[in-house]
């Protein structure tokens, strides 16, 4: 019971996260090693996988509406050789151009990033504190007049290379993209709606890229009731995230993620002179 309970608190860990610009990758690294738990299987890529899955139906529930128009202009833009004036058609392709350079760099890194940091708690907490130096200026340089329709191609290359920082755990991919996001002019919920349709390729693919991790041989054997406990949790808390980013944002901004992650650091240097 107690492994399933701790697959279903990081699952939650994971899903909150991934959505709230405060980085899931820092968390999932720290909270367990601040609760103490090395479960080989529950830090294993196979569990990783399916949390990853877990927020991406998370996005395909809340999203569907818009991620079933997007595809369809796509493909009406393939079919038809053009995008025209179309702002779904023009959008589709910023989606796709922007998830481009994190994906490269995801490849490319993969075993770096997946290793580097976890004996590097103090690193975390500095990256933790850049973050949070970007979303506080982004949020007050930024002219946050323009909408989604409002892209071109230049901002979306801008916003596709900031969510390849957001490999290194703390900076927080959708902390960094809406940073990116606020920086080219866009306002607070278009910002966070970009960041997170941008997210669906970008998760997608790299859960597909790591289930070979799970079909494959390893030395850590899969355990179906906390892997499936650990995804459900993710998708809930994923949802549940969104709706109060969404929701916060329009009102309130951003500032209360900046002052979180300011002491998500403080706490992760705390733990570490503690230790």
């Amino acid at each position: 019971m107690d492994h399933i309970l701790q697959a279903i608190v990081i699952g939650v860990v994971q899903g909150l996260t991934e959505f709230l610009p405060i980085s899931s990758s820092a968390h999932l690294i720290v909270v367990p090693r601040m609760l103490g738990w090395n479960d080989p299987f529950l830090n294993s890529s196979a569990f990783d996988v399916m949390l990853h899955m877990g927020t991406l139906v998370a996005l395909l529930v809340y999203f569907w509406r818009d991620l079933v128009r997007l595809v369809r202009a796509g493909i009406r833009s393939i079919v038809e050789r053009r995008i025209g004036d179309d702002p779904d058609r023009r959008l589709a392709w910023l989606l796709l151009i922007s998830a481009i350079p994190g994906a490269l760099l995801g490849a490319i890194g993969e075993s770096f990033f997946d290793t580097f940091f976890r004996e590097r708690l103090f690193l975390i907490a500095v990256l933790a504190l850049i973050g949070a130096g970007i979303l506080w200026l982004a949020e007050r340089q930024g002219s946050q007049t323009r909408q989604l329709g409002d892209l071109r191609l230049g901002d979306a290359a801008v916003v596709g290379a900031a969510q390849a920082l957001a490999l290194f755990p703390g900076i927080s991919r959708s902390g960094i993209t809406i940073g990116a996001g606020l920086f080219v002019g866009l306002t607070r919920d278009a910002a966070a709606r970009f960041s997170f349709l941008m997210g669906t390729p970008i998760i997608a693919g790299a859960g597909i890229w790591k289930l070979r991790t799970l079909i494959g041989p390893s030395d850590v054997p899969v355990e179906g009731v906390p892997l499936a406990a650990g995804m459900l949790a993710a998708a809930v808390a994923g949802l549940l995230a969104i709706s109060i980013l969404l929701a916060l944002v329009r009102n309130r901004g951003y500032s209360v993620f900046v002052v979180y992650r300011l002491l998500f650091a403080a706490a992760i240097v705390v733990f570490v002179l503690a230790r």
